[in-house]
């Protein structure tokens, strides 16, 4: 009771809140192999709830109690790439919320560093809101040092021989084709351009929330258009990306695809890996085009200069389709006085339903460009595609 009088329906309803919030908390403690005798906590904790005490401000702080203290346990442990694998996969067999297993993710620490190599690992199992998560642990890691070499039995799994040099030939002309030809296959559309600006001044990458950018994409006769409808939350009419300043990206559809790809940039390319991505068998080739060859132009808003680096980077290639999905690009030999040193980009494509018919679409992408020690970086995601018209209505959830 409260008071003496009876527990209203919402009061139960508030209670009952912080007690499944706080057995949550504590399945998510058993699942990351913390040692707070849990079993205990967890039948004290049901114990309270369903007892006969009906001092209702108490329970509510001992609920509230209890979550805390489950939190602060999470926070409290470094974890290892180790630890945080068998995190999300124990979490994915016992079917736990895919926002709760990255709400957990984004307490904890690292105890060495995440690399890409290791998400790829976790995608045929982790939520779309986990994969947010490990990738904020890989930028936050990055100055870790990388795991040490457990001793041992070594892996079951080993990576099978690279393909004859014929094959692998014709798996990279065939990726081409369908590179050079990707927009043509394209009907038009629209779709929400979501964009989350992040910055640093450190040059630690100890990123900080800059601007939240909501675009409205058009995609018309093999044109994009990018019209910016909302800058942190406040509605804009008449601006473009380019008009906003800092850090910007437009062309994610097709052109560094074409670039990569294109005869004149005469890339060379490399077999690294067989890996999976996203659920799919994928080729994986370095690739590299040097400085003479190279269109990717980078410009720097301050002084207004531009330059063509050289670049490289890795391409994914559907093992079954020969679709490309996915692509990672990097900047070197940037000359040493300009001011942007850093440059690189990574974009994701996936299935997209367009009137009925699926369409392989960028579905994310990243831009980083860093200056001395300002660092910034720009992830997109695209969503709510739409078949094209000119007075189409779109939704910017992620």
């Amino acid at each position: 009771m409260r008071g003496g009088k009876k527990l209203s329906s919402s009061d139960k309803q508030e209670q009952k809140g912080y007690y499944d919030e706080a057995i949550g908390q504590s399945h998510m403690l058993e699942l990351t192999g913390v040692r707070l005798g849990v079993n205990r906590f967890r039948s004290a904790l049901q114990e309270f709830y369903m007892g006969e005490c009906e001092n209702w401000n108490m329970r509510v702080r001992f609920l509230m109690a209890c979550v805390v203290a489950a939190s602060l346990a999470l926070a409290q442990v470094n974890w290892s790439v180790k630890r945080v694998q068998d995190f999300v996969r124990s979490s994915a067999e016992q079917k736990q919320p895919d926002k709760d297993v990255a709400a957990q993710l984004h307490r904890i620490k690292m105890s060495e560093k995440l690399e890409d190599a290791d998400i790829e690992a976790l995608l045929s199992v982790a939520g779309p809101k986990t994969v947010d998560a490990l990738k904020s642990l890989r930028d936050s890691s990055a100055n870790l040092a990388a795991p040490t070499v457990a001793t041992g039995p070594k892996p079951a799994y080993k990576q099978p021989p690279p393909p004859p040099d014929s094959k692998q030939r014709e798996i990279i002309e065939a990726a081409r084709e369908y590179a050079l030809n990707y927009t043509k296959s394209l009907p038009d559309f629209v779709c929400a351009q979501i964009t989350d600006r992040y910055y640093d001044p450190t040059g630690k990458e100890a990123w900080r929330k800059g601007d939240d950018i909501r675009a409205k994409l058009s995609y018309n006769g093999q044109q994009e258009k990018y019209d910016v409808v909302m800058v942190n939350g406040q509605s804009v009419m008449g601006k473009t990306m380019e008009s906003l300043g800092g850090t910007t990206s437009t062309g994610e559809f097709a052109t560094m695809l074409r670039y990569i790809f294109e005869p004149v940039s005469q890339a060379s390319f490399q077999w690294d890996r067989l890996a999976r991505w996203n659920g799919h068998v994928t080729y994986v080739f370095d690739y590299a085009v040097e400085r003479e060859r190279s269109s990717w132009g980078i410009t720097d808003k301050d002084t207004k200069r531009t330059v063509t680096p050289a670049y490289r980077g890795l391409v994914y290639i559907d093992q079954s389709t020969g679709q490309i999905l996915r692509f990672t690009a990097e900047a070197v030999d940037i000359p040493a006085d300009f001011p942007i040193q850093v440059a690189k980009e990574t974009l994701t494509y996936d299935w997209a339903d367009l009137s009925g018919n699926k369409f392989l679409l960028p579905a994310e992408s990243e831009v980083r460009l860093d200056r001395g020690r300002q660092m910034s970086k720009n992830v997109a995601t695209f969503t709510s595609y739409r078949k094209f018209s000119s007075d189409a209505v779109i939704t910017f959830d992620k």
